[in-house]
Protein backbone atom coordinates (compact mmCIF):
# COMPACT_ATOMS: atom_id res chain seq x y z
CA UNK A 1 0.00 0.00 0.00
CA UNK A 2 2.64 2.57 1.05
CA UNK A 3 4.07 1.53 -2.96
CA UNK A 4 0.67 2.50 -4.25
CA UNK A 5 0.89 6.01 -2.19
CA UNK A 6 4.28 7.02 -3.00
CA UNK A 7 3.64 6.57 -6.84
CA UNK A 8 0.14 8.18 -6.89
CA UNK A 9 2.23 11.25 -4.89
CA UNK A 10 -0.60 11.08 -1.81
CA UNK A 11 0.10 11.30 1.83
CA UNK A 12 -2.39 8.25 2.74
CA UNK A 13 -4.10 5.50 1.76
CA UNK A 14 -6.92 3.16 3.23
CA UNK A 15 -7.43 -0.30 2.22
CA UNK A 16 -10.37 0.08 0.65
CA UNK A 17 -9.43 2.59 -1.96
CA UNK A 18 -7.02 -0.84 -3.32
CA UNK A 19 -10.52 -2.76 -3.48
CA UNK A 20 -9.58 -4.38 -0.53
CA UNK A 21 -11.71 -5.08 2.65
CA UNK A 22 -9.24 -4.76 5.85
CA UNK A 23 -9.11 -2.05 8.25
CA UNK A 24 -5.46 -0.78 6.81
CA UNK A 25 -4.32 2.61 6.61
CA UNK A 26 -0.69 3.80 5.56
CA UNK A 27 -0.13 7.73 5.92
CA UNK A 28 3.67 9.21 4.96
CA UNK A 29 3.67 13.39 5.92
CA UNK A 30 7.56 13.63 5.18
CA UNK A 31 6.95 15.04 2.05
CA UNK A 32 4.70 17.83 3.89
CA UNK A 33 8.07 19.74 5.85
CA UNK A 34 6.06 18.51 8.97
CA UNK A 35 8.02 19.04 11.71
CA UNK A 36 5.10 18.45 14.52
CA UNK A 37 5.04 16.13 17.25
CA UNK A 38 2.95 13.25 18.48
CA UNK A 39 2.53 11.43 21.88
CA UNK A 40 2.80 7.90 20.81
CA UNK A 41 2.21 5.42 23.88
CA UNK A 42 2.72 8.10 26.55
CA UNK A 43 6.38 9.62 25.14
CA UNK A 44 6.13 12.93 23.21
CA UNK A 45 8.18 12.41 19.96
CA UNK A 46 8.89 14.32 16.71
CA UNK A 47 6.31 12.68 13.95
CA UNK A 48 8.89 12.70 11.74
CA UNK A 49 10.24 9.29 13.77
CA UNK A 50 6.92 7.47 13.14
CA UNK A 51 6.94 7.40 9.63
CA UNK A 52 5.35 5.72 7.66
CA UNK A 53 2.64 4.95 9.48
CA UNK A 54 0.76 1.61 9.24
CA UNK A 55 -2.29 1.56 11.09
CA UNK A 56 -4.28 -1.66 11.56
CA UNK A 57 -7.86 -1.89 12.71
CA UNK A 58 -7.91 2.06 13.99
CA UNK A 59 -10.26 4.25 15.66
CA UNK A 60 -10.18 7.73 17.22
CA UNK A 61 -12.06 9.91 19.67
CA UNK A 62 -11.50 13.99 19.67
CA UNK A 63 -9.25 15.28 21.92
CA UNK A 64 -11.42 18.64 22.13
CA UNK A 65 -14.58 19.76 20.45
CA UNK A 66 -12.08 21.98 18.45
CA UNK A 67 -13.14 21.86 14.46
CA UNK A 68 -10.73 23.47 11.98
CA UNK A 69 -12.10 23.79 8.45
CA UNK A 70 -9.55 23.02 5.82
CA UNK A 71 -8.76 21.59 2.26
CA UNK A 72 -8.93 17.83 1.29
CA UNK A 73 -8.07 16.28 -2.06
CA UNK A 74 -8.01 12.45 -2.33
CA UNK A 75 -6.52 9.94 -4.27
CA UNK A 76 -9.66 8.10 -5.82
CA UNK A 77 -10.81 11.37 -6.57
CA UNK A 78 -7.80 13.34 -8.45
CA UNK A 79 -9.00 17.05 -9.50
CA UNK A 80 -11.31 17.55 -7.05
CA UNK A 81 -11.04 19.50 -4.34
CA UNK A 82 -12.79 20.56 -1.02
CA UNK A 83 -13.34 22.09 2.52
CA UNK A 84 -14.10 19.72 5.01
CA UNK A 85 -14.28 20.61 9.37
CA UNK A 86 -12.09 18.10 10.88
CA UNK A 87 -11.56 17.75 15.04
CA UNK A 88 -8.18 19.50 15.23
CA UNK A 89 -6.90 17.12 17.70
CA UNK A 90 -7.16 13.16 18.08
CA UNK A 91 -6.57 10.57 20.13
CA UNK A 92 -5.81 6.65 18.24
CA UNK A 93 -5.95 3.68 18.99
CA UNK A 94 -4.42 1.28 16.74
CA UNK A 95 -2.52 -1.87 15.43
CA UNK A 96 0.70 -2.12 14.30
CA UNK A 97 1.39 -4.89 11.53
CA UNK A 98 2.78 -7.33 14.54
CA UNK A 99 -0.29 -7.04 15.78
CA UNK A 100 1.04 -4.74 18.83
CA UNK A 101 -1.11 -2.28 20.20
CA UNK A 102 -0.54 1.72 20.18
CA UNK A 103 -1.86 4.67 21.64
CA UNK A 104 -0.94 8.25 19.30
CA UNK A 105 -2.64 11.61 19.92
CA UNK A 106 -1.75 14.13 17.53
CA UNK A 107 -3.06 16.97 15.83
CA UNK A 108 -3.48 19.31 12.68
CA UNK A 109 -2.26 17.15 9.14
CA UNK A 110 -1.95 14.05 10.54
CA UNK A 111 -4.90 14.35 12.60
CA UNK A 112 -6.92 15.53 9.46
CA UNK A 113 -4.98 12.37 7.13
CA UNK A 114 -6.17 10.03 9.84
CA UNK A 115 -9.60 11.17 9.81
CA UNK A 116 -9.86 11.60 6.60
CA UNK A 117 -8.75 7.72 5.64
CA UNK A 118 -10.97 6.39 8.67
CA UNK A 119 -13.51 7.57 6.85
CA UNK A 120 -12.55 5.59 4.07
CA UNK A 121 -13.11 2.52 6.11
CA UNK A 122 -16.67 3.47 6.75
CA UNK A 123 -16.86 4.03 3.33
CA UNK A 124 -17.35 7.89 3.45
CA UNK A 125 -15.72 10.29 1.22
CA UNK A 126 -14.37 13.91 2.00
CA UNK A 127 -17.10 14.58 -0.89
CA UNK A 128 -19.55 13.66 1.50
CA UNK A 129 -18.63 16.19 3.51
CA UNK A 130 -18.08 19.08 1.60
CA UNK A 131 -20.87 21.89 1.13
CA UNK A 132 -23.64 21.70 -1.54
CA UNK A 133 -21.59 24.76 -3.18
CA UNK A 134 -18.25 23.13 -4.08
CA UNK A 135 -20.29 20.03 -4.73
CA UNK A 136 -21.66 22.17 -7.32
CA UNK A 137 -18.60 23.30 -8.29
CA UNK A 138 -17.11 19.77 -8.77
CA UNK A 139 -19.83 17.99 -10.44
CA UNK A 140 -17.93 18.00 -14.45
CA UNK A 141 -14.96 16.16 -12.80
CA UNK A 142 -17.03 13.69 -10.43
CA UNK A 143 -19.78 13.09 -13.14
CA UNK A 144 -16.33 12.46 -15.39
CA UNK A 145 -15.16 9.92 -13.28
CA UNK A 146 -18.43 8.36 -12.96
CA UNK A 147 -18.52 7.95 -16.54
CA UNK A 148 -15.40 6.12 -15.92
CA UNK A 149 -16.43 3.64 -13.59
CA UNK A 150 -14.99 5.42 -10.62
CA UNK A 151 -11.79 4.19 -11.51
CA UNK A 152 -8.65 6.13 -11.44
CA UNK A 153 -5.13 4.83 -12.86
CA UNK A 154 -1.81 5.91 -12.05
CA UNK A 155 1.77 5.19 -13.78
CA UNK A 156 3.58 3.07 -11.85
CA UNK A 157 7.38 3.01 -13.51
CA UNK A 158 8.02 -0.72 -11.54
CA UNK A 159 4.39 -1.79 -12.95
CA UNK A 160 2.21 -1.58 -15.93
CA UNK A 161 -0.44 0.42 -13.89
CA UNK A 162 -1.91 1.02 -10.00
CA UNK A 163 -5.61 1.43 -10.22
CA UNK A 164 -7.70 2.84 -7.09
CA UNK A 165 -11.55 2.56 -7.75
CA UNK A 166 -13.69 5.44 -6.04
Amino acid sequence: MLQVMYIAKGIGLAAPQMGETQQVVVIDLQMELNNEMVTLDGKLIPLQLVQPLVLVNPSFDPVNDILILGEEGCLSIPGVHGHVNRYLKIFVKYQDTEGTPHELTCERLLARCIQHELDHLNGILFVDRISQTERKENAATLKALKARGGVVQYENPFKTLTSFTA
